[in-house]
């Protein structure tokens, strides 16, 4: 009952915990709602069902996954909700764990169809025509350090620490309009090289989607890249350009790119073993550097030259930017477009919009549990693990795109008010000119601070309410 405060009955601690408290049941409120939102808004119990996830009887699926899905939120892992009986639900954390480790589920399909649906229905009408909406690639990795019995671990490279790790490499497809970014698909990926996998794959049904799941992430990454490009291929995800940095660049993934529908804006590493054809001779790309006079002054580039990339006879034209260190002038980032048409200046400005997945992978590991909510030893409820919160982050991209667009409120908005800015030249040159101060001899990133600046941004565009409950790790 409420308590009527009089002058020998107040106290202002406990005044200040009861305004607490119902100011905490406000949020958890909107918080529900928001989420119940946007559950019915893209229907994700079809989505679920479409990608065979589906229970003839008992506890329905998207009961189980929107639990899941709410673990973020109550700040108590699904281990500490059980023993305190908070927020506990109606059934047992087998079936979750049982739900978690089904084989026929097609996470790939649900996190893409998710995507699709969100991007068509809520983004897209937002945008222009003539915005250049794009795919990017990359790949973080995943740690499982602390057990050696997880199925498929392997001991992979973490380039952003230079230190080998147990775990998986996150391979991730994303797509962005230079405002909003949205995680599409991802494979966790082991090792194609048997003597790095410190565990082999659970011996399961050749003709279940675990199993595929499973073959996958023995591949190598440029293989499994193109098998999670095929999927938004597939339901035809609406983007120009495929964005990815030097480890992917290579003449045959540039042909099999191409080959799949997208071209390609991508970073070239600077290698006498990779060779494109100039001039009708075969050259590295630092000898077609030498070769050439550099544009003088404080032109934004060195030099812009026209390539044919060549792979079994078969041709693509491609043109290649050599963008200047201010600094040290030997130090010079090759960008490659298969897009011929693009001014330099563009090609610049477009790739700048891979940077979101970078911020993307922050976030997740800071703000999300990528690595830390989910602690099973199944291949499959890690990848179930793993689209759940893709899942969250969809949601926060969304509710941050449109608590900051006024075009999402209306009609009459969309033609009154200008549409979200898109990443301008300047800025992605900016971000090319930070790469300079970590170089390295086979890699280039980021430096944490300017990555850190980018997540703050991101985490401070989402609504109070839900960044209240997202504690930074």
């Amino acid at each position: 009952g409420i308590i009527e405060l009089t002058k020998n009955n107040y106290k202002p601690e406990a005044h200040a915990m009861n305004k607490s408290i119902t100011q905490d049941n406000q949020n958890d409120k909107q918080i529900s709602e928001s989420i119940k939102r946007f559950f019915t808004r893209f229907h994700i119990s079809s989505v679920l069902k479409a990608s065979n996830a589906y229970k003839q009887k008992g506890t329905p699926v998207i009961e189980i996954f929107q639990y899941l899905f709410l673990l973020i939120f109550s700040n108590r892992s699904m281990y500490m909700s059980f023993i305190t009986g908070k927020n506990t639900p109606s059934f047992a954390k087998d079936t979750v764990y049982r739900f978690m480790k089904m084989l026929q589920i097609n996470w790939i399909r649900f996190t893409t169809l998710l995507a699709v649906r969100i991007i068509k229905e809520a983004i897209i009408p937002l945008d222009s025509e003539e915005r250049v909406n794009v795919l990017t690639i990359d790949d973080t990795m995943f740690e499982r350090n602390r057990s050696k019995k997880v199925e498929l671990l392997a001991k992979a490279y973490d380039h952003a620490k230079h230190a080998y790790k147990f775990g998986f490499r996150m391979l991730t497809l994303g797509w962005s309009d230079g405002s909003t970014f949205l995680p599409v698909n991802s494979i966790l990926l082991s090792s194609e090289n048997k003597k790095n996998r410190i565990n082999e794959a659970s011996i399961v049904d050749k003709r279940t989607v675990g199993y595929r799941r499973r073959q996958l992430s023995m591949e190598k990454g440029t293989t499994a890249m193109l098998e999670l490009l095929k999927a938004a291929k597939t339901v035809a995800i609406p983007a120009k350009y495929v964005l990815f940095d030097s480890w992917f660049s290579s003449p045959s993934t540039l042909h099999a790119v191409k080959e799949i529908g997208y071209d390609v804006i991508g970073m070239v590493k600077k290698t006498p073993k990779m060779f494109f054809r100039y001039n009708n001779e075969d050259m590295s790309l630092i000898t077609i550097y030498n070769k050439n006079k550099k544009r003088r002054g404080r032109s934004k580039y060195l030099l812009s030259v026209m390539v044919e990339v060549v792979k079994d006879e078969k041709i693509i034209p491609a043109k290649v930017v050599y963008v200047r260190n201010r600094n040290k002038r030997k130090e010079y980032l090759c960008l490659i477009s298969t897009d011929t048409s693009l001014s330099e200046d563009e090609i610049i400005r477009i790739y700048g919009k891979r940077w979101h997945t970078e911020v993307f992978f922050k976030v997740c590991k800071s703000y999300l549990n990528l690595s830390k909510e989910c602690n099973s030893l199944s291949y499959d409820a890690i990848t179930a693990h793993t689209a759940v919160v893709f899942t969250r982050y969809m949601m926060l991209s969304l509710e941050s795109r449109e608590s900051n667009d006024s075009r999402s409120l209306g009609e009459i908005f969309l033609y009154f008010t200008d549409e979200m800015s898109d990443i301008t030249w300047i800025q992605a040159f900016q971000m090319l000119l930070q790469m300079f101060q970590n170089i390295l001899v086979d890699e280039l990133e980021l430096s944490e601070e300017k990555l850190d600046e980018l997540v703050d941004a991101f985490m401070n565009a989402i609504p109070t309410v839900l960044k209240s409950k997202l504690k930074a790790a």
